[in-house]
């Protein structure tokens, strides 16, 4: 009883000594990874792989892969050599390497490398250790081709296939979203609803997903202006989501017509020459077949489809028209349509008198002019761009040669843009001639040649006579007859003038031109300044003249005092004969007190009072 009992402890202790053996020694071996490491395909994923532990030189640190429930080791690598060496036979073989860190570089990553990793860590006695590592790779898909019914599609009950959206080579596989004017559609696989999807996926040998998604739906007539798009959704690292979306396509459905709408095209009140077009349509498709009318009569020419032209429309054209549509799939709707044409139109102008009108210069003339219209017109005279009347009717009291011309009559309907009509008429003026007012001539010297001009107005034309003759033409500037003449300015031309003589059946008029000769002005004045320059200079001259005069004046006067004081010096000294006559004339009583020196200039009669002083002053 005691063997048992001994050998059932020895028995506990064995196991309990065993169980800390294993578990003991693999928690001294400590494995960190990365859990998820994300990287698009063709480029270099790097697994990071730390651990800790007891150190050993029989370290080492294996990296192995999962497939199909087996364990594949691709690399290893000892602590003590630190050398890493990937596996042979291997799908990593060639693509893999190991750190000094012990982390595992696959480059370049392939789809079929999205597998669990495992680093694992054998310590010796210190036991095993290992973590995982779930390798995601992504790759973003193609943009998605899109493809609509090339058939046009009936409104009905039954849904059918409205378009197809393919998107290759994706991965993790991506999701596609159809679109309606540019709202998502609900994802719907229910083949017995109104509008559901079917989609499938195909992996590519490459490891990608193609994935592809059929729109089934039952057409409404509200979906003829629609638009249907798909979108790829797929996802990229860090857990985001990205999308590319397809082109646009519409659907071409045909339904029945339930009502028609006939208009006329053009914007603008029609008038006559017009083009006019007529558009009859229904709010069916196809468009049915259609007839017009005209006061109850088919209308053949002008008719293409929908649409009736009528080219250069005359005033007979007015009228009701009408549209009428047959649509074999809905017999019972009313698809017809009224439109009443209104031709606008101006008659020709009918003036009175009819041109050209003749008159003599004084007298009265009166136009009239009038024209019927479609609408309220107006009626107005014109010379140019004056209007001169707007009652159709146009006086001229006492004409002139100024009036005579070309007249416009312009009639226009102003509620219709472009409808106008006109007609002219030319007034004839006939008169003796009137000469405008004469521009004389002039010349630098005697012997120059003049030109000088007549300008007259006068009908018949008139003609010139010049007196004196000389080089002459006839000019013509508008209602003016421009008669010229160049003649030598001689003595007998600067005396007398020159006479122009305009003459016609009607009369004659004369007008004399006077040829002088101008004066010389300095040659660096100006028109404007020359004459203030002039007069400035003239100014200098004067008072430099004058100025030379009072020095001269001065001087002689010096001179004149010296003379006299030396004649009085020798007459006192007794040096000159007539001094003593002189004194004997002072001495008998007869002595002349006043000694008169005068002295006459041009300019200055105040200088020459100067020498006006009594003897006594001097």
């Amino acid at each position: 009883m005691d063997g048992m009992v001994t050998f059932g402890r020895t028995a506990i202790l064995c196991t309990l000594l065993l169980w800390l053996s294993l578990h003991g020694c693999g928690a001294a071996v400590t494995v960190t990874v990365t859990p998820k490491v994300e990287v698009v395909k063709g480029e270099s994923a790097t697994l990071p792989c730390s651990f800790k532990a007891t150190s050993s030189p029989n370290n080492i640190v294996e990296w192995f892969i999962e497939e199909g429930g087996t364990r594949k080791r691709v690399a290893f690598r000892s602590v003590s050599n630190g050398e890493g060496t990937s596996d042979e036979g291997t799908r990593l073989f060639g693509r893999v390497t190991m750190g000094k860190d012990f982390s595992l570089v696959i480059s370049p990553v392939m789809v079929e490398d999205e597998l669990p990793f495992y680093c694992q860590v054998t310590a010796g006695p210190n036991g095993v250790g290992e973590a995982v590592t779930q390798l995601k790779v992504f790759f973003t898909p193609e943009k998605p081709e899109v493809t609509g019914s090339n058939n046009a599609i009936s409104v009905g009950d039954a849904a059918i296939q409205v378009g197809q959206c393919v998107s290759p080579n994706g991965h993790p596989k991506p999701r596609i979203i159809w679109f309606k004017d540019s709202k998502p559609l609900p994802e719907v696989k229910d083949d017995k609803e109104k509008m559901y999807m079917v989609s499938s996926v195909v992996k590519e040998a490459s490891g990608l997903f193609t994935i592809k998604s059929t729109l089934m739906m039952q057409p409404q007539k509200a979906d003829k202006d629609s638009r249907f798009h798909c979108t790829v959704e797929y996802s990229v690292p860090n857990d985001l989501i990205r999308q590319i979306s397809s082109d646009t396509f519409s659907l071409t459905l045909n339904y029945p017509s339930e009502k028609a709408t006939f208009a006329l095209m053009n914007t603008e009140p029609v008038k006559e020459g017009d083009e006019v077009k007529m558009m009859c349509e229904t709010d069916g498709n196809p468009q049915p077949e259609f007839e017009f009318f005209k006061d109850g009569k088919t209308i053949t020419e002008g008719v293409s489809g929908g649409v009736l032209t009528l080219m250069s429309v005359k005033r007979s054209e007015s009228g009701l028209y009408k549209c009428k549509a047959t649509d074999y799939d809905n017999l019972d709707a009313d698809l017809s349509g009224n439109v009443s044409l209104s031709v606008h139109y101006i008659d020709p102008l009918s003036v009175t008198p009819a041109g050209p009108v003749s008159a003599m210069l004084g007298d009265m003339v009166e136009l009239q002019c009038k024209t019927k219209a479609s609408d309220k017109h107006t009626v107005q005279w014109k010379k140019g761009s004056q209007v001169l009347s707007q009652t159709g009717v146009l006086s001229l009291r006492s004409v002139t040669f100024l009036q005579a011309g070309e007249y416009s009559c312009v009639g226009a309907v102003p509620s219709v843009p472009g409808l106008t009509t006109m007609a002219s008429v030319n007034i004839i003026v006939s008169g003796k001639p009137e000469i405008d007012a004469a521009v004389d001539g002039t010349v630098g010297k005697e012997g120059e040649m003049v030109t000088l001009s007549c300008s007259v107005r006068g009908h018949p034309t008139p003609q010139f006579t010049w007196t004196p003759s000389g080089k002459e033409s006839v000019d013509l500037d508008g209602d003016k007859v421009i008669g010229k003449v160049m003649l030598e300015a001689n003595a007998a031309v600067l005396t007398n003038g020159v006479t122009c003589k305009a003459s016609n059946p009607h009369g004659e008029a004369l007008q004399a031109f006077k040829v002088t000769i101008k004066k010389a002005m300095d040659p660096d004045s100006g028109n404007n300044a020359g004459r203030g320059n002039t007069m400035l200079k003239t100014a200098d001259q004067q008072q430099g003249g004058s100025s030379s005069v009072v020095v001269a004046v001065v001087v002689c006067v010096l001179l004149l005092l010296l003379v006299v004081g030396l004649i009085y010096f020798l007459n006192k000294k007794g040096k000159l004969p007539c001094g003593n006559k002189d004194q004997k004339d002072v001495a008998g009583g007869e002595v002349n007190n006043d000694i008169v020196v005068e002295m006459k200039t041009e300019k200055a009669n105040e200088e020459a009072g100067l020498l006006n002083k009594p003897a006594t002053q001097q």
